[in-house]
């Protein structure tokens, strides 16, 4: 998950810093991340993991870091297969 995540971040992120120098803690936002990125990288995120992002989790915690961004993408899946 995490090698789809930072393959997508460096396709999406429009990021000025490469994605393979960023810790999975480091603050996206301040690596340059935009709002426009962040929604293009969930859409990605959303046809790669074939999954859709509940409401209440679209929001700027949640695409923090690449870490935010695997433990909102398991919660998500996890959930889709509980239910």
């Amino acid at each position: 998950m995490n090698e789809t995540i930072r393959a997508l971040l460096t396709k999406l992120g429009g990021l000025p810093v490469a994605v393979d120098t960023l810790a999975d803690d480091a603050d996206l936002y301040a690596a340059g991340l935009s709002s426009f990125a962040s929604v293009q990288l969930m859409l990605g995120l959303e046809e790669a993991f074939d999954m859709e992002f509940p409401d209440h989790l679209l929001n700027r915690k949640s695409f923090a870091s690449i870490a935010a961004i695997e433990a909102t993408v398991a919660t998500i899946v996890g959930d889709r297969k509980v239910a």
